[in-house]
């Protein structure tokens, strides 16, 4: 059994992706070739915003991102401490301060309670400009964007959608990765929308942000590639990733909603067993990973065990909480003792299940009888 099944995955698109990948091989447009520009036009329709440009990964998406903005020295840019390293790495890396706030109990996003308390003492502090707010869309669920911007245009605030996870999820009918003044996506194999390397996007409506985001991820480069006007990047999306996901998307509806009929399987076992993901009204899950919630981390680590005995794969997402990653141990953001106390207790009692569009009833209900029997 496969946590995420890629190889079936590509079993069955295998004819359109072979010959995606031998047009790009037979056109020998490597790098920025057709592909990548229809791809991008495909991704901003699809999403609901004026521009798309991709690039080489989630990670550089989200730093250019903030390179658009000028984040820099003495900004505070407030992120979840409940996430993947990348989301706080980014700023540290542009000479800005990650300040860590706790998530949602339910949903594992950003507490927009926490938020605004966590906010409200950087100003108070005074040693820092709170700049940008970093929603993280956690395991493929949308943050509270409706709270989030209320939030933001009360004290300034830029939003930076991180929909690593989240691509494919919607509120209310609208697309994630058009939620952010600037939103980014990874294209990283496992994501809901992935290629067969590295890959990432950045979306926004703004015009000039776009101008910035394209000089950016390819060298600083002005009027032409020789003509560099700002210190940019190497930050380009291949052209064979490219016509992969372009394969990919137009199957993507479909695999969004047999993921959405997966997770409705295993919450209607498994809700009187376990503490089961929570989708609030209006909200859509693309389901990067389905993730449950034992008592304890002893409960936690007893069932993961078991689990692996009986041939079922899962994975702990995440084990630790980011203010207490040995590299933000010394840094500035270590001066901001926030309490975290929901970040901390899931760190310890999250456990994700197998998750992908090609996982089976029969598999599912397999994963079930032999976790509830564990428990």
């Amino acid at each position: 059994m496969q946590f995420r099944d890629l190889g079936k995955q590509y079993q069955i698109l295998k004819a359109d992706i072979d010959k995606a990948m031998l047009d790009v091989a037979s056109q020998a447009h490597y790098i920025m070739g057709p592909q990548v520009k229809e791809l991008e036009q495909e991704l901003a329709e699809y999403v609901g915003v004026k521009h798309c440009l991709t690039c080489a990964n989630g990670t550089d998406a989200l730093t250019i991102a903030l390179k658009a903005w000028e984040i820099g020295p003495g900004d505070a840019v407030f992120v979840p401490d409940f996430t993947f390293f990348s989301s706080a790495e980014v700023v540290s890396l542009e000479g800005a301060t990650p300040v860590f706030v706790d998530v949602d109990s339910d949903t594992f996003n950003i507490d927009v309670d926490s938020l605004e308390t966590v906010i409200q003492k950087t100003l108070a502090d005074g040693e820092l400009k709170p700049k940008v707010i970093v929603a993280v869309d956690l395991y493929g669920l949308p943050a509270n964007y409706p709270a989030l911007k209320t939030i933001a245009q009360k004290y300034g605030l830029f939003i930076l959608e991180d929909g690593a996870q989240g691509f494919g999820g919607s509120i209310d009918g609208k697309k994630a990765c058009s939620f952010g003044d600037i939103s980014t996506t990874s294209f990283f194999p496992a994501k809901p929308l992935g290629c067969y390397g590295d890959g990432g996007a950045v979306f926004t409506d703004n015009d000039e942000w776009a101008k910035l985001i394209e000089s950016y991820r390819v060298h600083g480069k002005g009027t032409d590639k020789y003509d560099n006007v700002r210190i940019g990047m190497n930050s380009r999306l291949d052209t064979m990733q490219a016509a992969i996901l372009q394969v990919k998307l137009r199957a993507f509806d479909n695999e969004v909603e047999r993921v959405n009929e997966v997770a409705r399987a295993y919450t209607r076992i498994l809700n009187k067993y376990v503490k089961t993901p929570v989708i609030p009204e209006g909200f859509r899950s693309s389901w990067a990973q389905y993730t449950i919630q034992l008592p304890n981390e002893a409960a936690r680590n007893a069932l993961q065990a078991a689990l692996k005995e009986a041939g079922i794969p899962s994975m702990v997402y995440y084990p630790k909480t980011m203010h207490v990653q040995t590299a933000f141990k010394n840094s500035e953001c270590s001066m901001f003792n926030y309490q975290s106390y929901n970040s901390y207790r899931l760190c310890s009692t999250v456990l994700s299940l197998p998750m992908h569009p090609y996982l089976e009833t029969p598999d599912v209900e397999y994963i079930c009888s032999k976790l509830i029997a564990l428990l």
